[in-house]
């Protein structure tokens, strides 16, 4: 594990954040997360775009940090892009507290789901293809669990650390393929309670009229 990734998740920017809400921009990101560096021609083929489109949609994202040149590939003349390692917060107080971060995390995140969406789909559709052994270990989870505040952190950070046990193997060995692990760890918004949904002893009561 590197030094980047140990230093946890990066808080984006209102700026950054802003930079991000395109939709091709979203999807050059996650293009890049689920299947590997690649060159601007080969995601435009991917994508369906013009390599003008994708190669300055990837330099406005290498500016804000959320793509790197992989220097490791390319012969001088394709230039080869990377996810910048770690993983990225979009829930930082900046964000949650502007109208405009709200708006353009709202566009980010519809972006990710429905791109999520389109890998599993794509996944379901195809798992006859898959060896035994893959659709066994393939899954789906969710649950429903009364926790604290204290308690949904503990749970990211335990979950963070499993993730990290995994990074770093080696992606070339022929018995691996790259998988997608997603988890949505939020309080349900019930829109028939009668109570608001902050329950903090801690925080202030409004004065009653």
């Amino acid at each position: 594990m590197t030094d980047e990734e140990q230093a946890g998740a990066r808080v984006v920017s209102l700026e950054a954040l802003r930079a991000l809400a395109h939709p091709l921009r979203v999807q050059l990101f996650s293009a890049l997360t689920s299947f590997g560096p690649a060159t601007a021609s080969a995601l435009a083929a991917r994508l369906g775009e013009s390599s003008g489109a994708t190669s300055y949609h990837l330099r406005q994202l290498e500016r804000h940090g959320f793509v790197r040149e992989d220097t490791a590939r390319g012969n001088g003349r394709d230039r080869w892009w990377e996810r910048t390692p770690g993983s990225i917060e979009l829930l930082g107080p900046e964000l949650a507290d502007s109208e405009a971060g709200r708006a353009a995390g709202e566009l980010v995140e519809a972006e990710f789901q429905r791109l999520e969406q389109e890998r599993f789909t794509a996944f379901w559709r195809a798992r006859s293809d898959f060896e035994p052994s893959w659709r066994t270990a393939a899954s789906t989870f969710s649950t429903n669990i009364p926790l604290s505040p204290d308690e949904l952190a503990e749970f990211g950070r335990e979950f963070e650390a499993l993730v990290h046990r995994y990074r770093g193997r080696d992606g070339d060995d022929p018995a691996r393929r790259r998988v997608d692990i997603h988890l949505r760890a939020f309080p349900v918004v019930d829109p028939t309670a009668t109570t608001p949904p902050s329950t903090d002893p801690d925080e202030p009561e409004e004065a009653q009229p």
